[in-house]
This record gives C-alpha cells, sequence and structure tokens, in this order.
C-alpha cells in the first residue's frame, strides 16, 4: 500500500513537471496542444473512492492553473474526467470485472480494452478544457478541430508511454526469471 502510494505521488510530481516545462511550451501552430498530465488520472487504481478520485483530479487540476495562470480551466477539466472516470471504466469492464489491486493499463488488459478507455476520457477533458477557454461557440469547428487534434496527440503520447512502461516491465520480469 505504501508502495502505491509513493509510486503514484512520483508520478504526479514527474507528470506535471513534464507537463508545466516541456509539453506546455511546445504548441504546433496553436492547433495542438499535448496534456500528458491526464494520465496520472487515467492510470489510477480501481478501487480508489469517487470522493479521492474527485479530490484527486481537483488537485491535479489546480496544481496544473497554478503553474500555468489558467484560472480553474484545467481543475475543471480534470475534476469532469475524474467524474467520468467510474462510468466509463463500468461500461467498458471485463466480463469478470476488474481484478483487486490492478490499474487501467495497456499491459494489463490490452490494446482495445485501453484505447477505448484513453479515448473517451482524454476526449472528454479536451473538450471541456477547450471550450471553457474559447467560452463561446461561434469558433465551435476551430475548437472542435483544436479538441480532435490535441486528443489525438496526447492519445499517442499516452500510448507511447505506455509501450515504453510495458517494455521495461517485460525486460525485468525477463531478467528477473533469467538468473
Amino acid at each position: 500500500m505504501i508502495r502505491l502510494l509513493i509510486n503514484n505521488i512520483l508520478r504526479f510530481i514527474f507528470l506535471i513537471l513534464l507537463q508545466v516545462l516541456v509539453l506546455n511550451n511546445m504548441q504546433f501552430s496553436g492547433l495542438i496542444n499535448p496534456y500528458l498530465y491526464v494520465l496520472f488520472i487515467l492510470l489510477l487504481p480501481f478501487e480508489i473512492p469517487d470522493w479521492m478520485l474527485l479530490l484527486i483530479g481537483f488537485v491535479t487540476g489546480l496544481t496544473i492553473d497554478v503553474f500555468t495562470n489558467t484560472l480553474g480551466l484545467h481543475t475543471s477539466a480534470t475534476v469532469f474526467m475524474a467524474f467520468l472516470r467510474p462510468f466509463i471504466l463500468n461500461i467498458i469492464s471485463p466480463r469478470d470485472g476488474y481484478d483487486t489491486g490492478t490499474s487501467p493499463r495497456l499491459d494489463t488488459f490490452g490494446f482495445n480494452w485501453f484505447i477505448q478507455y484513453s479515448v473517451i476520457l482524454i476526449f472528454a477533458h479536451h473538450f471541456i478544457l477547450f471550450y471553457l477557454e474559447v467560452f463561446k461557440f461561434s469558433d465551435f469547428f476551430i475548437t472542435f478541430f483544436r479538441v480532435i487534434l490535441s486528443s489525438i496527440f496526447t492519445i499517442l503520447l499516452v500510448l507511447l508511454s505506455q509501450i515504453f512502461m510495458f517494455k521495461k516491465r517485460n525486460e525485468n520480469f525477463m531478467n528477473k526469471n533469467l538468473r
């Protein structure tokens, strides 16, 4: 339990620093903004209570808002994502349900399950974030185009991080078994 808590705290710090120091400084023609920090909420364990999930979403978004001076935009989007997560997990749950002590990861549930899970939550996050940022429907299609492009880019980054971590876990597993 303590190890899981420490791993999540380290993941939180790493993703926030990566977002603030690197990814927030990357913009491709103003249309693509990668938001990899949402991976923190995506990878939280299944057993986390809903109230704690909302609190973690709030703290995550607030932390990004403090560093980017965006006055609650990221907080709203991450709280909405955290609110939506249990419903999405319930809809796409395997027949036998989720095992205790597991987290939603690519290597645990496979590519199709993880892509469904990620696409829905990342798109919802980006939709809320960008439309609150613009706060008008006159630029609906331009904003929607930004949502689509940024979601695709963020999903690719999430998948790359999962593939990299899966490869690293597999190598560690193989090294332990070969000894």
